[in-house]
């Protein structure tokens, strides 16, 4: 779980969260929590199911972030996402965020992490 504070810079032209910016805490994010479950910094993102946005942030919301681990495969490991702004009102939903190990040569490689 991670918290964000929505800034002046994180909006878009109608004054609310930029998806853009949302994406990328999410991802940036999930990244550094694979890492700390892989115990290795050669993980990439593969793949981003369907995003849903279901409802906005404005400049001064706490926004927080929620990644839970739903599935490991050979080389891959698997997120839902959620995000959610006071009262647990969801903002953005994620089904699968996978992220995949690779090798020295960035091919994929298996891990060790056990579900």
């Amino acid at each position: 779980m991670v918290q964000k504070w929505i800034r002046p810079e994180d909006l878009n032209p109608h004054g609310r969260l930029f998806g853009g910016s949302l994406l990328r805490w999410i991802d940036e994010e999930a990244a550094i929590f694979a890492h700390g479950l892989l115990k290795n910094p050669n993980v990439v993102t593969k793949y981003i199911s369907e995003i849903n946005f279901t409802e906005s942030a404005q400049q001064a919301d706490i926004i927080t972030l929620s990644l839970s681990l739903t599935q490991v495969g050979t080389s891959s490991i698997t997120f839902s996402v959620s995000v959610t702004k006071e009262e647990s009102v969801e903002i953005l939903n994620i089904e699968k965020l996978v992220f995949v190990m690779l090798d020295k040569n960035g091919s994929p490689t298996p891990h060790h992490l056990a579900l």
